[in-house]
């Protein structure tokens, strides 16, 4: 009998019925979670050097690469184990890297970077709980990919809204916008990932040697 899995699609859905992923690792949404991650370190020592131009193209080619890959991955049925490890993962190394530059930067303050880490704390805490039940991950759904889309389009228009033009007026507070609906969806998605957890434990009584 093929084994069971219990992970869903990468946009959400039921954790009963799940379209089946593959074990494929050269593919295209892959390769574009691969180059997120290769633009983390850039976009660090781009905002910590203060070249806000080269900070601000990755972090935009960042969002649109975080669109494409999950896209294509479904409409061309490409969507596999990996893709469903890399591309939360590169979502929340390039908050947390965000983040953690604005703040040296002065740009956002350090509460906002504590409560957007504790959620990720809080999650990280629920990953492993359910590991314990063997469950490796939660699939990832449409309120999350939202928060996520926010804090990617707020932190961009943050940095711009440093500057003295009109333009950089209009920008702030349009950036804080975005910035407070994504803290407020980010932790929406948390609960909601909890309440998944909940069914993973409720369906498998005994922890899995």
């Amino acid at each position: 009998m093929p084994a069971r899995d219990d992970r869903g699609s990468r946009d959400g859905g039921s954790l009963v019925s799940e379209p089946v992923v593959s074990d494929r690792v050269l593919t295209l949404p892959n390769v574009l979670s691969v180059l997120r991650l290769v633009g983390v370190p850039i976009f660090l020592w781009a905002i910590l050097a203060e070249h806000d131009i080269i900070a601000l193209v990755t972090l935009m080619l960042s969002g649109v690469s975080d669109y494409l890959d999950g896209k294509i991955a479904r409409r061309f049925g490409l969507e596999s184990r990996l893709g469903q490890l890399l591309d939360p993962f590169a979502d929340r190394l390039y908050i947390a890297t965000t983040l953690l530059g604005l703040a040296l930067r002065h740009i956002i303050p350090w509460w906002l970077v504590g409560v957007l880490v504790s959620r990720e704390v809080l999650l990280a805490a629920v990953l492993w709980w359910i590991r314990r039940y063997g469950q490796t991950g939660l699939p990832v759904h449409f309120v999350g990919k939202a928060a996520t889309f926010n804090l990617l389009y707020a932190f961009p228009l943050l940095l711009l809204g440093e500057g003295t033009s009109t333009f950089a007026h209009w920008a702030l507070p349009i950036g804080w916008a975005f910035a407070w609906w994504g803290t407020v969806l980010y932790w929406v998605a948390g609960v909601m990932y909890i309440v998944q957890a909940r069914q993973v434990v409720a369906a498998h009584p005994v922890p899995a040697r």
